[in-house]
C-alpha cells in the first residue's frame, strides 16, 4: 500500500486565519497575529494616529488588514529613507555631524548629554504604545510622538505655549492645558504638528507619570533637554 505523504499538511485545511508571527516580508516589527488581537476601538485609534480615517463601518477584519498595511507602508518609507541617508553620507558626513542634534526621534528613544538629569536616567524608557509601566507609580521617559500624544489625549490635554514665550516666531516654553482644570491663563493652544517640531528640535525628553502610587490617573509631566534648556 502506498503510503500517504504529509507534505501538503498544514498548507490547506489546517491554515488559520491569522496565522501567528510576522506574515508581511520585510516588516520585522510587524506581528498581525497581535494586531488581530486588538480591539476595534484600538485598532481604529491606531489607524486614526497614523491618518487613516473613514473607519466607523470597517469591520474588524478589514481594520486589521488596513493597519497593517499602514504599518508596511511607513516601514518601507523608512527603509527607502535609510538607503537615500546611506548613499549621501560620503556627501554630506560632516553635515551630519553638525545638525545631528536637531533631528527627529520618534522611536521613543532618549536623549542624553552631558547635562541629562536623575530623572532621566532613572526613569523607564518607553519606546511605543505598546510598552507598559513596570508598576503603578512609576517615572517614565520617552521621546515617542504617538506615546505622548496619547497620554495627553487620554486626559484631554491640548498642546500649548506660553504666551510671550515666543521667539523668532516659533513656540516657546510647551506645554499641556488640561481644561477639567480649569484653563490656565496664559496659554496658547497651538497644533500637534508644530509642539512636536519644537520639541524635537529643542532636543526634550517627555518624563511622565500614568499613574500614581495609588494608581489614580496621573497628569504629572515635564519636559527636560541634556542641554539644560528650559521646556
Amino acid at each position: 500500500m502506498p503510503t500517504k505523504s504529509n507534505s501538503g499538511r498544514g498548507s490547506g485545511s489546517t491554515a488559520t486565519k491569522n496565522p501567528p508571527g510576522n506574515q508581511t516580508p520585510n516588516t520585522p516589527d510587524i506581528n498581525e497575529s497581535e494586531i488581530a488581537r486588538l480591539k476595534v476601538d484600538e485598532l481604529r485609534d491606531r489607524l486614526r494616529r497614523r491618518g487613516v480615517t473613514d473607519t466607523a463601518d470597517m469591520r474588524k477584519d478589514d481594520l486589521v488588514k488596513a493597519l497593517v498595511k499602514s504599518m508596511g507602508d511607513g516601514a518601507k518609507k523608512s527603509t527607502s529613507a535609510g538607503a537615500g541617508r546611506s548613499t549621501g553620507a560620503s556627501r554630506s558626513t560632516g553635515a551630519s555631524r553638525s545638525t545631528g542634534a536637531s533631528r527627529s526621534t520618534t522611536k521613543g528613544g532618549i536623549r542624553t548629554g552631558a547635562h541629562s538629569s536623575r530623572s532621566v536616567k532613572y526613569s523607564q524608557e518607553i519606546t511605543s504604545v505598546d510598552d507598559e509601566p513596570e508598576r503603578a507609580g512609576r517615572s517614565l521617559v520617552t521621546t515617542d510622538h504617538d506615546v505622548i500624544r496619547r497620554w495627553a489625549e487620554a486626559r484631554k490635554g491640548v498642546p500649548c505655549t506660553v504666551d510671550g514665550s515666543e521667539h523668532d516666531g516659533h513656540p516657546g516654553v510647551l506645554r499641556f492645558d488640561f481644561p477639567a482644570n480649569g484653563r490656565e491663563q496664559r496659554l496658547r493652544e497651538i497644533g500637534w504638528e508644530e509642539w512636536f517640531r519644537a520639541f524635537d528640535e529643542r532636543r526634550l525628553n517627555f518624563i511622565y507619570q500614568e499613574e500614581r502610587s495609588d494608581e489614580r490617573q496621573s497628569n504629572f509631566f515635564r519636559l527636560e533637554s541634556p542641554d539644560r534648556e528650559d521646556g
